[in-house]
């Protein structure tokens, strides 16, 4: 070791120098951290989302039938065609589709006013305090707790002409019907579909609403009592304004749901949906996998994204819009 090494001076490192470098590696890995753990469900949601979304655009450009099925890469392009058969009004499959659509936004506005009014009168009832509440509670929640076809199923069995529960109850039981009523084909199935649909649905209202109640302090009610105001002026001035932001989110979810339920026609009719209840996700299989025209049936699916895609812009702004003019 020669002199001029021993006399260079050591070169000591700061200890506010050396934590950056490890404060920094903190700072990446509690940032990084979150992303890493979202990473899977994003993959999943690519997976079983995206692609299958992005496949089903590129399919409604091309004329495939059941003569491309084995290379759907093969069928030749269509272009604009499958959409413009679908918008076509004075043709057959046009017509059809313009009238599911119109049965679909019926049923929709029906079943969804139905639920959110049943799911809001319960969960409001279910704020007293009386015996058997959590009993009562439970089974509220077991039509939404049920597996959709083991539930949809029963009621099959229940709407059955001649051995069905319905008809026993309301044509020999409480002799409401001159004879025995077809449920599950004719005018009937739009409301027994509207009947299972609301049964299966407003649990999940009840839930979200009775949720949404726990926020509402009870000195607003005791105030409200002191000052006269009956039950229904506490509904309308407190209960309804304050379940405001709770009922926007409810109505959108199950509007969406409604719209777009395809396992409860489905199971309820089978693959060949009854005119009066032909919804329009019934009837888009039935373009797809029963004529075969995946061409088409793509073409519905997309111009169905489209419209909900717009329903719910338009719903979010109007809100948004109502929420700020409220708080104003």
């Amino acid at each position: 070791m020669t002199t001029t090494a021993l006399q260079e001076p050591v070169r000591k490192t700061s200890p506010g120098a050396a934590r950056e470098p490890r404060r920094r590696t903190g700072r990446i890995r509690r940032i990084g951290l979150p992303y890493l753990l979202l990473l899977p469900a994003l993959l999943l949601e690519l997976l079983v989302h995206l692609v299958p979304m992005v496949i089903g655009i590129v399919m409604s450009f091309k004329e495939l039938t059941q003569f491309y099925i084995r290379d759907w890469g093969t069928a030749p392009w269509s272009g604009l065609g499958n959409y413009q058969v679908s918008v076509d009004f004075d043709a057959p499959v046009g017509e059809a589709l313009l009238h599911s659509f119109f049965v679909t936004v019926g049923f929709t506005l029906l079943s969804v006013g139905l639920c959110w009014l049943i799911g809001t009168a319960a969960a409001v009832y279910m704020q007293g305090t009386f015996r058997g509440r959590g009993l009562l509670r439970a089974l509220f929640l077991v039509p939404y707790a049920l597996p959709v076809y083991a539930a949809v199923i029963t009621w099959v069995f229940m709407f059955q002409h001649d051995n069905g529960l319905v008809n026993h109850v309301l044509h020999d039981q409480l002799h409401l019907t001159d004879e025995r009523s077809f449920w599950l084909i004719g005018d009937n199935s739009f409301y027994a579909l509207l009947t299972v649909s609301v049964w299966k649905g407003w649990p999940f209202a009840f839930l979200i609403v009775m949720a949404g109640l726990q926020n509402i302090p009870g000195e607003l009610y005791e105030a409200a009592a002191l000052d006269g105001a009956g039950m229904w002026q506490q509904l309308r001035r407190i209960t309804l304004p304050s379940l405001r932001p709770v009922n926007q989110v409810l109505v959108l979810v199950l509007f969406l749901w409604t719209f777009n339920d395809f396992n409860t026609p489905y199971v309820l009719f089978g693959k060949a949906a009854p005119e009066a209840a032909d919804l329009i996700s019934v009837h888009i299989y039935q373009a797809s996998f029963v004529t075969w025209n995946f061409g088409t049936g793509s073409a519905m699916s997309v111009l169905l994204l489209l419209f909900l895609l717009v329903v719910t812009g338009g719903y979010l702004l109007f809100t948004s819009r109502g929420r700020r003019a409220a708080d104003v």
